[in-house]
């Protein structure tokens, strides 16, 4: 589709109008999109500690002792998603409390049950969560089992092989098993 020029050179005084302009605004403006924060590129939020950070950062790397750039990266992806965890750990209960307490036709506070809590919804939010919450897990348990092999191998131990496994379903094989 083109458009003509009359139409482009409105586009571009519109486009002169708008936007985000001071280091002050394009810093608020980036977390627009910020819901829950288990996927925000940001690992640390407004309202956490950053001492907290830190301290898991300087124990874990205590405990699996990074050896090098890509070990150190591994670490510190361990660090993030444990600490994106917590942070799911912390919405979960959260939003448990909020579906606990409900108000009545007359407007008093009812406590509900926690099989009550979920059977308001309809299922969205805590389905999407769990999601969330399970990407963030395998994040862990991904890093630091490449992080394992990486050390083995730096040992001269011989790493197991990664914990995956192709299967054949295109149907050419003689019973669509591993192969």
């Amino acid at each position: 589709m083109t458009i003509s020029q009359k139409q482009l050179a409105a586009n571009r005084r519109n486009a002169l109008k708008g936007g985000v302009r001071t280091a002050k605004g394009k810093a608020i403006s980036r977390m627009n999109a910020l819901k829950h924060g288990l996927l925000s590129k940001e690992v640390l939020l407004k309202g956490e500690s950053g001492k907290t950070l830190e301290e898991l950062g300087k124990r874990l790397r205590a405990e699996l002792r990074p050896e090098g750039e890509l070990e150190s990266f591994l670490v510190d992806r361990i660090v993030s998603s444990t600490w994106r965890l917590r942070r799911a750990i912390r919405i979960e209960r959260e939003m448990l409390e909020h579906h606990m307490r409900s108000e009545n036709f007359i407007g008093e506070v009812v406590r509900k049950t926690l099989g009550e809590a979920f059977c308001d919804d309809d299922g969205n939010t805590q389905n999407r969560f769990i999601r969330y919450e399970s990407a963030v897990e395998r994040q862990i348990y991904r890093a630091l089992h490449e992080l394992i092999r990486l050390q083995m191998a730096r040992k001269g131990e011989k790493p197991p092989a990664p914990l995956a496994v192709d299967v054949d379903v295109s149907g050419d094989s003689n019973d669509g098993f591993v192969s």
